[in-house]
């Protein structure tokens, strides 16, 4: 176990995150109290069971005392079982505030301690007011939030018209951009049982932003990376001919819990919207791999929509729990001034699948070993926000990217509404 042979490599992560180190500290008391439960339990129930067999063979004057001891024994035994228990549930909750292990060069620090890798494509200069995505959609009959406040209460909304033919769009671009890249297409559950939410590790100091169903005790999940982390859970995977990859298509819901006042104007920020996420499994050694792979898959989709974005290495403290590294693309958003969030794509190393109990065997070992985990987002409703306002024209209307024309029935320019 990395904790035992090496805990200053744990605190030198957990310190990345800007946690505190003595969480390691009191993970090793709390594995080694568990461990020490167990092994006095297991010596009790020896005990037990060889005074069971000399109850069993004694003469009948002796049975009476031996029968005795026998009781006390068995409560002996009881006690060391709660203490196990107890032992396994403190470990548990020790356990649970070890993120997953930073790699090596990510940046230290919290949300604005990234790195900036590269920027691609000019930012956008127009010769009037731009509008932003709101205003436009409202034009183009696309985005209804006045009507998803009245049906659903704020960060809700309705997508109208050429507003829902253009989020299919994209997500049919996207689709078709995995399946030639080998993904196999997915549609998930979007509802999943705790131990997977737990398991992909949602559960942490951000599970305020996750839906519950408490009669049912179900999560809804905020993204297709849950379910599709928990799809191989508990089993070991054949990686010969190499990594599995899914892409799937799915509602997502977060409560957006801490968030108060954060753009609360649009589509940026809602309880409700849909994702193509792409995941795979692999092995450790073609992780890093991998994540580069994904994160051209996603340039190639912003670039072929012509968004001028950029690449991010995203600091330590910002990670959340499971990724070890992560990267994140973002595009500029004009009436923001700003670059924001499109897509986030994670290596998340055996994190998940030590958790998830998802092993597979190396060709030259007999025993397995947990595989790797990575996610990264193809396409999502937020992309709206960028393309509307990038594309948009002084009258009020969008051109449409070529490569989104096929996905439209042909349409080259959307058009404001009489």
């Amino acid at each position: 176990m990395l904790l035992r042979d090496n805990p200053e490599l744990v605190k030198r992560s957990q310190e990345a995150r800007g946690e505190s180190p003595d969480t390691v500290d009191v993970a090793i008391e709390a594995d080694r109290a568990r461990r020490a439960a167990i092994t006095a339990f297991e010596e009790l129930r020896a005990a037990q069971n060889a005074h069971g067999k000399r109850v069993a063979q004694a003469p009948k004057d002796e049975k009476a005392a031996l029968v005795a001891e026998a009781k006390e024994l068995s409560e002996r035994v009881k006690q060391a079982q709660h203490a196990v228990s107890a032992a396994e549930e403190a470990s548990t909750e020790a356990f649970a505030l070890l993120e997953n292990i930073v790699i090596e060069g990510v940046p230290a620090g919290g949300e604005d301690d990234f790195v900036t890798l590269r920027t691609h494509g000019e930012i956008p200069a127009f010769g009037f007011e731009p509008r932003d995505h709101l205003e436009l959609g409202e034009k183009l009959g696309a985005i209804d939030m006045e009507r998803g406040t009245k049906v659903s209460g704020s960060r809700f909304y309705f997508l109208t018209g050429v507003g829902a033919r253009l989020e299919i769009a994209l997500m049919n671009l996207a689709l078709d951009r995995a399946l030639q890249a080998g993904f196999t297409p997915m549609i998930p559950p979007t509802l999943v049982r705790p131990e997977v939410m737990q398991g992909t590790g949602f559960l942490g100091k951000h599970a305020a932003e996750v839906y519950h169903l408490e009669d049912q005790d179900l999560y809804l999940v905020g993204t297709s990376e849950v379910p599709l982390a928990g799809y191989h859970m508990g089993e070991i995977l054949d990686l010969s001919r190499g990594a599995k990859r899914y892409a799937g298509w799915s509602t997502c819901y977060r409560s957006e819990a801490g968030s108060y006042g954060k753009d609360t104007r649009g589509i940026i920020r809602v309880h409700q919207f849909n994702k193509l996420e792409m995941f795979v499994y692999t092995t450790p050694e073609e992780a890093e791999a991998e994540h580069r792979r994904l994160v051209e898959l996603q340039e190639g989709m912003l670039q072929d929509l012509g968004l001028a974005y950029r690449v991010i290495d995203v600091a330590a403290g910002d990670l959340g729990s499971s990724a070890a590294r992560k990267y994140d693309v973002e595009a500029w958003v004009p009436t923001q001034g700003a670059y924001r969030e499109l897509t986030s794509t994670s290596n998340c190393t055996t994190y998940q699948a030590r958790r998830l109990d998802i092993r597979y065997r190396p060709d030259d070992a007999s025993k397995t070993q947990p595989v790797a985990t990575l996610n990264g987002t193809l396409a999502t409703t937020r992309w709206i926000v960028a393309l509307l306002e990038t594309h948009q024209r002084e009258d009020g209307s969008v051109a449409v990217p070529e490569v989104l024309r096929p996905f439209l029935g042909g349409l080259d320019v959307l058009e404001p509404i009489a």
